[in-house]
């Protein structure tokens, strides 16, 4: 059974358009080769200058970019909040724009590929740092039919999103048939315990991953579930 062990990044500044977040990191905590760092969409998102002029309190405007950025509406409620699909394939509220913790004025939009901009940021580390992890990009989900939110991987490079059980044996000995763990999602959820929502930590490390869940992988080509296999929307 492996021992997991979360650290949270502090001391990375105030993320904006254009800056390197493999440098941020970098220069802000040490990695060793088969970490896994979980980066928050917000902090991606402001890097990769995916914010948009917009005046949280107008909902007429609000309902704008969500819109734009939604492919498919699925439901509205009385209070305005929309659960759309977007062309990421994600189901989720408002399309993933986000007012909270970016300056008044301003929207946050999800990246573009979530998967890249992992990708990229695992790139600069191994050419920054000379180190070889997986990263996460993680965001902040509701879910049907229960409460609360938890933290998910809208994106990954390094580090499976999906650990596929199925053919070996439970601890009685019938095999596995169903099994596929959502690894990425739940190094996210463990993740957001360290980072809290109000305390400025955009990053944690995770240490003590399995070696054999570092691997090629992509958010969308293995947690996003295809139309035809989605028997609820």
């Amino acid at each position: 059974m492996n021992e997991l062990r979360l650290i949270p990044v502090a001391g990375i500044p105030e993320v904006r358009p254009g800056d390197r977040l493999a440098d941020l990191i970098a220069a802000a905590v040490t990695l060793d080769d088969g970490d896994v760092l979980v980066v928050t969409q917000k902090a991606v998102s402001k890097a990769e200058g995916r914010l948009v002029p917009c005046d949280g309190a107008d909902p007429a405007a609000k309902a704008a970019i969500v819109e734009a950025e939604s492919v498919r509406v699925l439901r509205r409620t009385p209070g305005g909040m929309v659960i759309a699909e977007t062309r990421h394939g994600f189901v989720c509220a408002n399309a993933g724009v986000d007012f909270s913790n970016v300056p008044d004025g301003q929207a946050a939009l999800l990246p573009v590929d979530a998967d890249r901009s992992a990708r990229r940021i695992r790139d600069g580390l191994l050419a920054r740092a000379g180190v070889r992890v997986g990263v996460i990009v993680s965001d902040t989900f509701g879910r049907p039919w229960r409460r609360g939110l938890t933290d998910v991987a809208i994106g990954c490079a390094g580090v499976a999103a999906v650990v596929d059980l199925r053919g070996q044996t439970d601890a009685y000995g019938r095999e596995l048939r169903a099994t596929e763990v959502a690894l990425a999602d739940e190094l996210a959820g463990a993740a957001e315990l360290v980072m809290g929502k109000s305390a400025g930590v955009p990053a944690v490390v995770v240490k003590g991953v399995d070696p054999s869940w570092l691997r090629p992988s992509s958010v969308r080509a293995e947690l996003v579930r295809a139309p035809q296999q989605d028997l609820f929307r």
